[in-house]
């Protein structure tokens, strides 16, 4: 089965589970309603979100020296860089350093970069001990599933299902409420913190003038992550480097902002290799950068400002197509909703994914959302051309769109009876127009033979 038919397959799922749809539209409601309260404490959001788009740009266009930069910074303070073109270079790396340290235990925080490269799966399938620390991994892990998005990662989790899980593995009451679920599962993880060998983290930014990791997150679970460890990974993606630590002043403020409607989140972490004096942290620090397929979207000319990308999921929670097709997992590439549709056919390749281009509703909610001004709904357009440039169109569509744009620019076919029209339109859209949905109906007249009538015009 293709990515494209995995895509359509659970796009019917979702749009068939209505308590998903009105559960996933509630939580993706309110992160909207959070962030427009949010906004309001920015005293200029517009400078905001320009000073932060330069940045974003000024680093883009000149991201050779900024990742040279970064790797000396890191050097000169003792920690180690590698480079890893793609997912299968980095888990070599990874398998590389757990045995040369010969490791028995490790701990993972949140990474939307593991997730991309598969990590999880790929260490317990080397019979290597990991533990997820962040709780709503933590639930996806017991239950199999995959995350809706970094933020609710778990939202597509029936509670009831979740519970029995819970109870099943660490005891937890059948009848406890969020609060109770939380502290059973904290409890749970607390003392694989003090055990482990090696901690996986993620980063937030990456800072090129000192070598630094910026890391924001509510739970605290990514700095235990790397308390008690020797030997700290932090996987991070080459676009998410700034250039200097003062742009953490804009950026942590306006990333929580945008994915909660908090003002700051509640741990903003920066750190790095250990100094001579320190007494506590990791004795080994080591920054794992991972290419996989962005120098791709490096190299077009419009569409590499989807590197901009500070993934703060705001793009998501006013997307229409996001709230049906219900989580990143579910459009088969390393990212879904808006920024997912840019970034997968020119990082993953069109050939395999150029489905995600037609996957979207063009509104440009997300584009107006975007806290570092990403032309997102542009840009999946531009990959539509492309795609067609790129002769990734099949026939029967060039055929369809051919017949399509003769039907529109003949007068006397768009003045025809209603009733053709609609039937022509069912026959056109049966194999895509679900059985859940009822096909609209064409209004009885046109705008033509209406204002025509109106004006006291023959036909």
């Amino acid at each position: 089965m293709s990515f494209q038919e995995k895509f359509l397959t659970e796009l019917k799922t979702k749009i068939a589970d209505k308590d998903f749809r009105q559960r996933s539209t509630s939580m993706l409601d309110a992160l909207e309603g959070n962030r427009l309260k949010g906004i309001g404490e920015f005293s200029n959001l517009v400078l905001a979100k320009q000073r932060a788009a330069y940045t974003k740009w000024k680093v883009t266009e000149n991201l050779d020296k900024y990742l040279v930069d970064f790797e000396g910074s890191v050097i000169r303070r003792g920690g180690k860089v590698v480079w890893a073109y793609d997912a299968q270079n980095a888990l070599t790396e990874i398998d590389q350093i757990i045995k040369r340290t010969g490791a028995r235990k490790v701990v993972k925080s949140k990474s939307e970069l593991a997730n991309e490269i598969g990590l999880l799966k790929h260490l317990r399938s080397k019979s290597n001990t990991v533990i997820e620390t962040d709780i709503g991994d933590y639930i996806l892990d017991l239950m199999n599933e995959k995350s809706f998005q970094s933020t609710l990662p778990a939202l597509s989790i029936n509670k009831a299902e979740m519970g029995k899980v819970l109870n099943q593995k660490i005891r937890s009451s059948l009848e406890a409420d969020d609060q109770e679920i939380i502290s059973d599962i904290r409890a749970e993880l607390r003392s694989e913190f003090y055990g482990a060998d090696i901690g996986i983290t993620g980063a937030n930014f990456l800072i090129a003038d000192s070598g630094s990791i910026g890391i924001s997150e509510n739970q605290g679970n990514v700095r235990l992550s790397f308390a008690f460890v020797k030997t700290q990974i932090v996987l991070a993606s080459i676009d998410q480097i700034l250039p200097t630590i003062n742009d953490l002043e804009l950026f942590f403020p306006l990333s929580s902002t945008f994915s909660t409607g908090q003002q700051l989140n509640t741990y903003n972490t920066i750190t790095g290799p250990s100094y001579r004096e320190d007494t506590e942290g990791p004795s080994e620090f080591i920054v794992i950068l991972v290419d996989n397929g962005r120098s791709n979207v490096l190299f077009t000319q419009d569409q590499r400002q989807a590197l901009h990308c500070i993934k703060c999921n705001a793009c998501d929670n006013v997307c229409p197509v996001f709230k049906v097709v219900g989580g990143e997992g579910n459009f088969q590439s390393y990212k879904g909703g808006p920024i997912g549709l840019v970034m997968a056919p020119i990082q993953q390749g069109f050939e395999d994914f150029n489905y995600l281009s037609n996957a979207s509703t063009s509104c440009g909610n997300c584009t107006q959302v975007c806290p570092v001004n990403i032309d997102i709904h542009n840009h999946i357009i531009r990959n539509r051309h492309d795609n067609v440039l790129q002769g990734f169109e099949k026939t029967g569509e060039k055929l369809s769109w051919y017949t399509w744009k003769k039907f529109m620019l003949n007068r006397k076919n768009l003045n025809r009876p209603a009733g053709i029209k609609n039937f022509t339109l069912r026959q056109f859209y049966k194999s895509d127009w679900s059985d859940e949905r009822e096909f609209p109906k064409i209004a009885e007249k046109s705008f033509n033979q209406m204002w025509r009538e109106k004006n006291g015009l023959g036909k």
